[in-house]
């Protein structure tokens, strides 16, 4: 997978003009990517407490202004309407449409959430010497709904979304050290091993994303995933909700080390 040095606006500036309209991963080195949810305000209070109440799938990072498409927090003068590639427009729990741009879409009601993404402990893990064979690949990281179920928060109920990455035995210590850094970006594993022990039933037909399967010497680690409020989404039904498309995510301006507790 190519790696893109360049800084998150100029990046942003080109996906706002539709030439970057691929998966993110890879992009901006060192600078913190994010999932995207958006909710009228009227369901807003709801999402930010099913937020509060599920931290590792659901890192909180920014919230915007009622109205206002501008993260103010993470990137001035970014519009999330525009710069990420692909958004999903929900419907009564039903994905109804796949969008490159919000504006036609866009309501003075709307409040933004962006929540931590796995990328960003990813660069952690390749620091550590690590490999990512969907990097590698240039593959999206492989994503599954499981059993395990959040905790609700007024309409909003669902289960835990995963992400999975197969990892050396001998470096499983380092893994775990390396992502727990990064509690806002999901942390630690959630769990390691048997996948049918939370629910997937074939670790080589993901859910979203692309598989890479699992090698002889190699174990199934899962984190939690951003893509989580997409399946809350389906499970919960709420009458409007737009998330980015999985893989495809806003690019903010804060450093990876921000998000670091260690």
């Amino acid at each position: 997978m190519p790696i893109d040095p360049r800084h998150p606006k100029e990046i942003r500036a080109d996906i706002r003009r539709g030439a970057m309209t691929g998966i993110t991963a890879g992009l901006a080195p060192g600078f913190v990517q994010a999932n995207l949810a958006i909710l009228p305000r009227e369901d807003a209070y709801d999402f930010l407490l099913f937020c509060q109440r599920n931290p590792r799938p659901c890192p909180l990072i920014e919230v915007t202004d009622v109205g206002s498409p501008e993260p103010v927090g993470v990137a001035p003068g970014a519009d999330l309407r525009t710069d990420i590639p692909k958004y999903r427009i929900y419907k009564d729990g039903v994905l109804a449409d796949e969008v490159t741009d919000l504006t036609p879409f866009w309501r003075d009601d709307l409040v933004s959430f962006l929540l931590g993404c796995s990328f960003t402990f990813e660069w952690a893990l390749l620091d550590a010497g690590i490999p990512l064979r969907h990097i590698d690949e240039g593959k999206n990281v492989a994503m599954w709904k499981t059993s395990i179920a959040c905790r609700p928060a007024g309409q909003f109920h669902g289960p835990m979304v995963v992400s999975m990455r197969p990892i050396p035995q001998a470096l499983l210590p380092k893994a775990v050290t390396a992502s727990a850094r990064f509690p806002g970006a999901h942390g630690a594993p959630i769990h390691m091993g048997d996948p049918g022990a939370i629910g997937i039933a074939d670790v080589n037909r993901p859910d979203w994303g692309d598989s890479v399967g699992v090698r002889a010497g190699e174990v199934p680690v899962f984190w939690a995933c951003g893509v989580t409020p997409q399946a809350v989404a389906l499970a919960s039904k709420p009458a409007f909700m737009i998330t980015h498309s999985p893989g495809y995510m806003f690019i903010t301006d804060v450093p990876n080390h921000a998000l670091s507790v260690m």
